[in-house]
């Protein structure tokens, strides 16, 4: 699929013009990057949706055309109203497609958590997107993360997740992503099921050679007091 993007220069900055020009159909933008001049574009709404709306999204790899310049780029900001959620800006950066660039990837779960959901605990999807670095061509749509041997107590980590070839990411190796999390329901189901924490349990039960330890003392204590009569 053809992801040419024509931008228009000659924007000028402000408010006032940057609304005329949304509801004439244009998005403004920026494109800067490799070393060269920032400008201030403009492109059409309905080619901007028409390169994001492939399988790989927002970050997906644009030709941008500038002036008869086309150079490879990705969305590296999108700027939208709160209310309304239509696109207000967009920031393209320039790539060179031999050097690593840093993106932000969403994180999606795959499967079902069916160890957590029977003891009716919750998945905790803590970590949505993973900043990673990747050369253009390599840069994937999404990262999936398997569920579906998760437990209440367990956490994925960062170090947990698989990623593609020639993707790596620098954050933190123990960042939790998702963890099987108990709630008091799965505290209450534990009860009713008879599935005691163990920590509960040992608290109960009495080792038996401290039992004999205990029958023992007794026995002597038993002893002394005859003895004293």
């Amino acid at each position: 699929m053809d992801l040419t993007l024509t931008a228009a220069t000659g924007r000028t900055p402000g408010s006032r013009t940057s609304s005329r020009m949304r509801t004439d159909g244009s998005v403004p933008a920026v494109v800067y990057g490799l070393g060269r001049e920032t400008l201030a574009v403009s492109v059409p709404w309905t080619e901007l949706r028409r390169v994001l709306s492939t399988e790989a999204g927002i970050n997906a790899l644009i030709t941008l055309d500038v002036n008869g310049q086309k150079d490879l780029a990705i969305v590296k900001d999108l700027q939208r109203h709160p209310i309304r959620r239509n696109v207000m800006h967009v920031d393209f950066l320039r790539v060179d497609p031999d050097a690593t660039v840093a993106v932000d990837i969403p994180i999606q779960l795959l499967g079902e958590a069916k160890a957590v959901e029977g003891r009716r605990g919750i998945v905790d999807h803590a970590l949505k997107t993973m900043t990673v670095k990747a050369k253009p061509a390599d840069i994937p749509s999404v990262i999936i993360v398997d569920i579906n041997s998760l437990k209440i107590g367990i956490t994925i980590t960062v170090a947990d997740v698989e990623l593609p070839a020639g993707v790596f990411t620098e954050m933190d190796p123990g960042a939790p992503v998702v963890t099987g999390a108990a709630t008091r329901f799965s505290v209450e189901y534990d009860h009713e099921e008879g599935n005691e924490p163990e920590a509960a349990a040992s608290e109960e039960e009495v080792p038996a050679e401290d039992a004999a330890a205990d029958e023992d003392s007794a026995d002597e204590a038993g002893s002394d007091e005859a003895a004293g009569e």
